[in-house]
């Protein structure tokens, strides 16, 4: 009767081909512990990683192991490539785009020398956070093999 109260789900696709797991399972107690915001995590299988969501690209670190985007309404997802990548100081990384582009989720962000990364850092698993600010009651996971673009996560 009141169809039109229910809050619609939102989709977060997948930025990277992969192997989705359990956030949980994050050899890092930041991401494991949720202490930066609940998602899953993804072990990357190719190079290019993309936009989860539609929005506009809120933060780019400058040594662009992490971006957020967040949509048009009150979600924020956060994409951090590998573990301890920050100390690689950009070595490995390539940006695509600019923070403030408004984006469609399966734009290009980052492109990554897997090879490079998998040598020198801790870890290539990529946590996929939805932002602690972000309007959420419930979160869907699909923990599976996936290509970019696949939902991985339903919010509600």
């Amino acid at each position: 009767m009141f169809g039109f109260l229910k809050r619609k789900v939102r989709e977060i696709k997948a930025p990277v081909d992969g192997q989705v797991v359990a956030l949980e399972s994050v050899k890092d107690e930041v991401f494991s512990q949720k202490l930066v915001g609940d998602g899953v995590a993804i072990i990357p299988m190719s190079d290019v990683f993309t936009a989860p969501i539609d929005g506009k690209i809120t933060k780019i670190f400058s040594t662009n192991h992490a971006y957020s985007i967040k949509s048009t309404k009150d979600l924020e997802v956060m994409v951090h490539i590998g573990l301890e990548t920050v100390a690689l100081g950009g070595k490995g990384f390539e940006r695509l785009a600019n923070e403030g582009d408004e984006v469609k989720a399966g734009d290009p962000i980052i492109r990554v020398d897997l090879s490079y990364v998998r040598e020198h850092a801790k870890d290539i698993i990529t946590p996929v956070i939805i932002a602690e600010e972000s309007d959420v009651k419930s979160i869907d996971k699909r923990l599976n093999i996936v290509k970019s673009q696949d939902i991985i996560m339903e919010v509600n």
